[in-house]
């Protein structure tokens, strides 16, 4: 069973082909990050042109890497949010001139739920990755630029959400705060990282105490507007601050605060498997103190599939194929779909 992917939510295009096996034969990304280093963040019209550029080609070079063509898939999968709605509109848009074309139903998928399958993968053009997939009950803390939620996933269609962000996603706290440092206009947690590494490596003890948000709450919610206040108070009032050292004080914070609810929760629901999907789960201080807290029971992407890509909503869809349909008008992108009504129309 093939399915053709498309994902186009925020400013990659993507088109892969996967199977029922967990199998992601191909995964083909185009990004237009760089057009908006020099502005800071993305450009919803200027992404979305570039995505009617891209679209096309990525699908062409996905089937042939694969060494498949469109007579062979058997569904067809596309991101309907959440998203930039003209994004979201340029993938929906093809998906749906393909099912035209060769006749065949349109699994429509949340762009979070693509990254909490992101764990499920099997094999990766050709890489086996491996032999044991999370069991439910799955706990799943999902970290991006967007999104900071943390939900219970008794199966895949039965998924109860515990708490989320209530103002900054975790990754935006990351860009901002790499901004104040100057490191970075876009896309800052990587540099956040290695500075924070860099001070790490000279085995001193920080002085800076950043606050941990709700770290205290009876509850699974998060907040990272205070501590991104704070690290501005501390450089607006400190004259020789030291970068490394800040990048680590904040990064210590921010990791602390989101396994301190993860683990939290784990406790509470005793799930079978954890795993920590998104943008963020990329960061190595967060995947390191992770394994040290869950082990065994704690799943990872590979970092290729941390970013938005095709690949995971492909895999995802194959978990949804009862919702799967050919009346187009029941395929419409939804920019402020979420994990709280995972399966809004």
């Amino acid at each position: 069973m093939l399915v053709l992917a498309l994902e186009t939510s925020c400013d990659e295009t993507s088109a892969s082909v996967v199977n029922d096996k967990n199998v992601i034969l191909s995964n083909i990304v185009s990004s237009s990050q760089e057009l908006f280093e020099s502005t800071g963040g993305v450009v919803p019209e200027v992404a979305a042109r570039k995505q009617v550029e891209y679209v096309l080609p990525v699908i062409d070079t996905a089937l042939s890497k694969a060494r498949v063509s469109l007579k062979d898939i058997n569904y067809l999968a596309v991101t309907v949010g959440p998203g930039l709605i003209g994004s979201l509109f340029v993938g929906v848009s093809a998906t749906k001139t393909l099912s035209l074309i060769i006749n065949k139903p349109i699994i429509p998928v949340n762009h979070l739920l693509g990254h909490i399958f992101s764990v499920f993968v099997k094999e990766y053009q050709g890489t086996f990755l491996q032999k044991t997939l999370p069991e439910f009950p799955l706990l799943s803390l999902v970290v991006s630029g967007g999104h900071t939620d943390l939900v219970l996933l008794k199966n895949p269609k039965e998924i109860i959400y515990l708490g989320g962000t209530r103002d900054d996603a975790v990754g935006e706290a990351f860009d901002k705060v790499a901004r104040m440092l100057g490191l970075s206009k876009y896309l800052g947690g990587p540099k956040i990282s290695q500075k924070a590494k860099e001070f790490e490596l000279q085995n001193k003890k920080t002085k800076i105490n950043f606050p941990r948000p709700l770290m205290d709450s009876d509850n699974y919610d998060f907040s990272f507007s205070g501590l991104k206040t704070a690290v501005l108070r501390y450089l607006e009032s400190t004259s020789n601050f030291n970068i490394s050292e800040v990048a680590y004080a904040f990064e210590e914070a921010v990791v602390e605060v989101l396994l301190y609810k993860l683990k939290k929760a784990y406790d509470t629901f005793k799930p079978k498997s954890v795993s920590i999907v998104g943008g963020v789960s990329a960061n190595s201080k967060l995947r390191e103190k992770a394994l040290d807290l869950f082990e065994h029971n704690l799943f990872l992407p590979p970092l290729y599939l941390c970013g938005d890509n095709a690949g995971m909503i492909g895999i995802a869809s194959s978990y949804y194929f009862n919702t799967s349909t050919t009346n187009l008008s029941k395929i419409n992108p939804n920019p402020s779909l979420s994990l709280q009504k995972p399966f809004d129309k």
